[in-house]
């Protein structure tokens, strides 16, 4: 009995010479706003608009050679040059309402004649009162109109183009008196005085539409053939049909008609680019 007295003295003892551990404590820890780094920033670029400069002219596209286009233009051409009789020398390309494709036709026909062996081409814009033909090189560049009212020398206003056998004829200065200068003397002789640049020569005029002015009826009759063209699903009848009627129509060698959706069957669009590889 002694003996359990003693032992639970001794662990009573044991247990006041104990230090106390201090017991765990949940600290809730304040948290410190981190300084978040700066979103990463660039400086504002000013972009600018890229924008046609007022009254600025979009240049006319000519089509690749070896495209559906390129051949089309080159039927066309042949055409001509096939036509029963002499082959019109000088040749105007209009139609019946603007934004019909006339002067995209004029250039790119233009274009084909000059690549003729043996043919020259000149390209007159015969459009006085809104020119559609620029050359980045002389966008300010003399031209019809002055030679015209202004006694300009042909030479002058004659310029070399970028395409080989090609020269331009560009409209000149904006008039408002295009009928008056178109009608004039001078005029006819111009058209005369081209066509005895050769026989090799040929002279394709880009006018006005024929229902905006009477420029093309006054020109159908100093030219030895004309092409109208028409842009499809555009160009009502009634406007083609009173069109032909303001010009010369025993003049007419052809009709173009522009923007046709043609889908070429498969098997013609891969023989088509079979063909064109070797021709070139």
């Amino acid at each position: 009995m002694s003996r359990v007295y003693r032992a639970l003295e001794k662990v009573e003892e044991e247990r006041k010479q104990k230090v106390e551990e201090p017991s765990l404590r949940v600290f809730k820890e304040e948290t410190v706003p981190r300084k978040e780094s700066p979103a990463l920033q660039f400086p504002e670029e000013k972009i600018e608009k890229l924008e046609l400069p007022p009254k600025e002219v979009a240049p006319v596209f000519i089509v690749p050679p070896h495209s559906f286009s390129g051949e089309a233009f080159r039927k066309l051409k042949t055409q001509i040059f096939l036509h029963p009789g002499n082959s019109p020398r000088t040749i105007l390309v209009t139609s019946a309402a603007p934004q019909e494709g006339k002067t995209l036709v004029a250039v790119n026909l233009a274009v084909a004649i000059s690549k003729e062996i043996h043919s020259n081409a000149i390209l007159v814009d015969g459009d006085l009162r809104r020119p559609g033909i620029h050359l980045e090189k002389s966008k300010s560049a003399k031209g019809l109109s002055n030679y015209l009212s202004d006694g300009v020398p042909l030479p002058e206003i004659l310029i070399d183009s970028q395409i080989e056998k090609l020269r331009i004829i560009p409209a000149g200065s904006s008039t408002r008196k295009s009928s008056e200068l178109i009608r004039s003397r001078k005029m006819g002789e111009l058209l005369q005085t081209l066509r005895e640049y050769g026989d090799n020569t040929y002279v394709v005029i880009d006018s006005p539409p024929i229902m905006a002015t009477s420029d093309p009826s006054l020109l159908s009759k100093m030219v030895d053939g004309i092409i109208l063209v028409v842009r499809a699903g555009y160009t009502t009848r009634e406007s083609v049909q009173s069109a032909i009627k303001s010009i010369d129509r025993q003049k007419i060698i052809g009709v173009v008609f522009n923007q046709i959706d043609i889908r070429p069957s498969t098997y013609f669009s891969e023989y088509y680019r079979y063909y064109q590889y070797y021709r070139k």
